[in-house]
């Protein structure tokens, strides 16, 4: 059994170096690999992650700037494990919770298993309106699809990858989550959501999603709901 953890990347220099030394100390208890996918960035993103030497650490590249989604079906075409997870390359998100979420899933009583901010009481937030907003788009998500989500817009998303790579993946940006998401409820899938962690970076500090990322996000629910197309 092996694990894909797929870090899309862009202009994350101050940070990636940091974030793949923290998943290098994780005992994931499989096999593992990390495929690093460095989105046209314009600074020394590739440069710190080639100077790592890592084994187990692969570097993909875009030749310009496309998009998280973009960077994630990118890791996901090449991914070898039988389990797939995604890291952000800053250090908000904490890989010592990644084995929690692995857990059930090598039990065989999740597919898809969620990491949910909100589960856990200790947890801070940078901007008000960005907890609000994720608030809104997991509640705009139980009602449209019939299943209580308390967060949505999480990063830690783990599923089995082949079944990830059946849903047929559009998205360029940060609408993988919502499009990841309804693709997986519309399956009739259950997500089971765990506690993580969480320690949130400011603007200031390279945090990149915006409020329009919330609108968009609640347009891609809606659409994929009201859709006839198959997933």
């Amino acid at each position: 059994m092996k694990l894909t953890i797929i870090v899309p990347a862009y202009n994350e220099a101050a940070s990636i170096a940091a974030i793949l030394k923290r998943l290098a100390t994780v005992d994931f208890g499989v096999d593992y690999e990390v495929v690093v996918v460095d989105d046209g960035s314009q600074d020394a993103t590739a440069a710190k992650v080639e100077g790592l030497k890592d084994p187990k650490v692969r570097l993909l590249r875009h030749p310009a700037n496309r998009g998280k989604g973009a960077a994630i079906r990118t890791g996901l075409t090449s991914a070898r494990g039988e389990w797939v997870i995604v890291q952000d390359a800053d250090l908000e998100y904490d890989p010592a919770d990644i084995p929690r979420l692995l857990k059930p899933a090598l039990a065989g009583e999740a597919e898809v298993v969620f990491g949910s901010r909100i589960l856990n009481a200790d947890n801070s937030f940078s901007y008000q309106r960005y907890y609000w907003g994720g608030r809104l788009v997991s509640l705009w998500t139980s009602l449209l699809y019939g299943q209580t989500i308390t967060d949505e817009p999480t990063c830690y998303k783990l599923f089995r990858t082949e079944f990830l790579r059946s849903l047929r993946l559009e998205c360029e940006g940060f609408e993988f989550c919502p499009e990841a998401t309804a693709k997986t409820l519309r399956r009739g899938k259950k997500i089971l959501e765990l506690p993580i962690a969480y320690n949130p970076r400011t603007i200031a500090e390279g945090k990149k999603i915006r409020w329009t990322d919330g609108v968009i996000a609640l347009w891609w629910l809606l659409k994929l709901r009201l859709s006839s197309d198959p997933v």
